[in-house]
């Protein structure tokens, strides 16, 4: 595959032969090489069972390879989970809390990186400070001194801004505070260093910006924090012995498959890896110009037609999320006349939400501004 050639990656999406896709941001179309991936097990499956068992090992292991090239972490590092949910649950639930305990939240998260913090409250008895997300970084430094752990979204599923997860990494560092990034709407077509960025744990499903199959995701969690945070559920392989199924010894794997609680989703892992890979020969430093250059033409356009935008969009802070509605129409039905015009994007919140990937080219783009009542 010529990955230097934008026509021969369009190709990988045959969703372009139908629709303008705008909602990655949602559920993505499979690029090409996950459902090819998917449907070579499946056919397997088919023809000889679990013959071939040794191709679904390579497959998990695949996975936490790329998985880990994309944030520059360990494989060890990396849980094979069921969503960007059950990662962030592992955390929120598996730390010994202590009632007093304060977490640093922001408002305008996605509920699944808000309800199991919010959970705490009752259960545990901890505290959470709510802030914005757009706030200085001298009030999240305020905030952030004497907390036990700062949650936040790597881009926001609305607004689209993307955190300066790097600085904010560094005021965890400094304050000691662990520092969770649910990262589903930026990992893969952004760069994101959790080495660099100081982040302990973050957690994204496939089925968004990796282009790949819903209900297979990772979970990044260091070695530091993985002595902090016990398994909440708890099953034949979360300990060492597990292919030892005589075995009744309990200690627990001497990596992040300690949070792997039985099964894996297979077919998932096969199209995960695949579509990871082909992220990682595209580039996060190729493609995120790309997204945020056709974000930015969608805002204009809609700026153009007398839409309002959400947030402000600025080099440092886009993204690949665009939302915008206008006075007196309804923006499902929006969403609606689109759908007519082979256009996908969602409603989201009283807002018209479009997320292009880096193989929607600008004539495109303009195609939809111009479809806009």
């Amino acid at each position: 595959m010529d990955y230097d050639n934008f026509s021969e990656l369009r190709a990988q999406f045959p969703v372009t032969e139908s629709l303008i896709y705008l909602n990655h941001a949602a559920v993505a179309p499979l690029v090409r090489p996950a459902a090819e991936a998917m449907k070579r097990f499946s056919d397997d499956g088919m023809l000889f069972g679990s013959l071939h068992y040794q191709t679904w090992l390579d497959a998990y292991e695949g996975v936490r390879l790329a998985a880990a090239r994309l944030v520059n972490v360990t494989p060890q590092e990396i849980a094979l989970l069921k969503n960007t949910s059950e990662g962030i649950a592992t955390v929120a639930m598996g730390l010994d809390w202590r009632p007093g305990d304060r977490i640093v939240a922001f408002h305008g998260e996605f509920p699944a990186n808000q309800y199991p913090w919010q959970r705490l409250e009752k259960s545990k008895g901890v505290k959470i400070e709510w802030l914005s997300v757009t706030d200085p970084l001298e009030t999240i430094d305020r905030a952030a001194k004497g907390a036990r752990l700062l949650a936040i979204s790597f881009v926001q599923y609305l607004t689209g801004y993307r955190a300066d997860v790097q600085a904010i990494g560094e005021i965890c560092r400094r304050h000691g505070v662990i520092y969770f990034v649910d990262a589903i709407q930026g990992l893969g077509v952004f760069p994101l260093d959790a080495r660099a960025c100081h982040i302990d744990a973050l957690a994204a499903d496939g089925h968004k910006w990796l282009l790949g199959p819903e209900g297979c995701a990772v979970l990044y969690i260091s070695r530091e924090l993985q002595e902090q945070v016990e398994p909440v559920e708890f099953g034949w392989t979360n300990v060492a012995g597990y292919n030892d199924y005589g075995a009744r010894d309990m200690a627990l794997r001497p990596d992040a498959g300690r949070y792997e609680c039985g099964t894996l989703n297979t077919i998932g892992c096969f199209g995960l890896r695949a579509s990871m890979e082909f992220l990682l020969a595209v580039g996060a430093e190729r493609m995120g110009p790309m997204i945020q250059a056709l974000g930015d033409r969608i805002a204009e356009g809609a700026h153009r037609k007398a839409y309002e935008v959400l947030g402000q969009r600025t080099p440092e802070t886009g993204a690949g999320i665009v939302s915008f509605r206008k006075s007196g129409v309804d923006s499902t039905a929006v969403v609606a006349h689109l759908k007519e015009q082979k256009i996908s994007a969602a409603a989201r919140a009283g807002w018209v939400r479009t997320s292009p990937h880096f193989y929607i080219t600008a004539e495109e783009i303009d195609k939809v501004i111009a479809c806009l009542p």
